[in-house]
């Protein structure tokens, strides 16, 4: 846990200059105890962003409660980069250690990467630049070197997503597969960092969140040319997955799409129809993806744990 008796250096960004003198010691337990301490004083910056993003004081807000605020936050931020904390201390002890030998960061859940968002969001809502984001972005994912690490990693935030459009999981996840050549052919940024978008969803006038601009092929009259166009950039997969449920239920349409989301194959060709792509084999693509042993395997796998399951009760 983080050492209260200095939470002095964690809260006051005067006192940085102590934690710049502990790291210089290399020590497991100092360079432990600087990133757990940086780690409180990101929290800190995040809140501070928050409350600055109010649209207006509240009726009883007055100096003195802005004090008292302000003190509930640092103490706030302590707790909050406690024990578990939120992973980014984790990252920062790897990259400060010699022999860069600290164990990896355990495997994140679909809670831990929903609170992490709550950071993407706060820089976004705030306006203001955020030095840590990179190391942030190393924390939300982990790499994808195969069509099985493609598959397992997204298969959670493609079922939540399929639950509210009604539509079968793998649908999504072939869908994906084939949009970004299942996770080695997602849209990066100027700077290197992804932009996680798993639909290629692209970024038009109603779109007020970060963009990228690249090269994509595109069919006009059946034939392929190259354009340049502005892709919708995210914090997280799971925002990928987010935004593509809300594209497609707001925008009339799809309507007719979402009415046979039971249906795999009746979606994705209404999908095609209604101008989600304009290669005009979209639709049998993202099917044979769907029909695949790779989309498949992790189905078959389950049915046969439930059903052993089953068996023994």
């Amino acid at each position: 846990m983080l050492n209260v008796d200095s939470a002095d250096i964690y809260t006051d960004f005067d006192s940085l200059a102590k934690l710049k003198n502990e790291a210089k010691q290399k020590t497991p337990d100092s360079i432990k105890e600087v990133a757990k301490q940086f780690e409180s004083v990101f929290v800190g910056m995040m809140l501070k962003s928050m409350r600055q993003a109010k649209l207006a004081d509240g009726i009883l807000d007055n100096s003195q409660s802005d004090f008292y605020r302000d003190m509930y936050d640092q103490q706030l931020s302590i707790h909050l980069a406690g024990e578990n904390g939120m992973g980014l201390a984790d990252v920062i002890e790897r990259q400060l250690s010699p022999d860069q030998s600290v164990a990896v960061t355990k495997e994140q859940g679909i809670a831990d990467y929903q609170r992490r968002n709550l950071m993407f969001k706060a820089a976004k809502t705030s306006q203001q630049p955020i030095e840590a984001q990179p190391i942030l972005d190393s924390l939300i994912t982990k790499p994808i070197n195969s069509v099985d690490d493609f598959v397992n990693q997204l298969r959670p935030y493609a079922e939540q997503a399929a639950k509210k459009l009604g539509v079968d999981a793998n649908v999504l996840i072939a869908q994906a597969a084939l949009e970004t050549g299942w996770g080695k052919s997602v849209i990066q940024s100027k700077d290197g960092s992804s932009s996680h978008n798993l639909f290629n969803i692209k970024a038009d006038k109603s779109w007020h969140g970060v963009s990228t601009k690249v090269e994509t092929l595109e069919y006009k009259q059946g034939i392929a040319k190259k354009e340049i166009a502005g892709f919708r950039s995210y914090g997280s997969y799971q925002e990928s997955f987010n935004d593509y449920v809300d594209f497609i239920k707001t925008n009339p349409r799809y309507k007719t799409a979402i009415k046979m989301a039971e249906k795999a194959e009746r979606y994705v060709h209404e999908l095609q129809q209604a101008g989600y792509a304009t290669d005009p084999n979209y639709a049998d693509k993202v099917m044979k993806i769907y029909n695949s042993k790779a989309v498949n395997q992790y189905s078959d796998t389950l049915v046969l744990k439930q059903q052993s399951a089953a068996d023994n009760s």
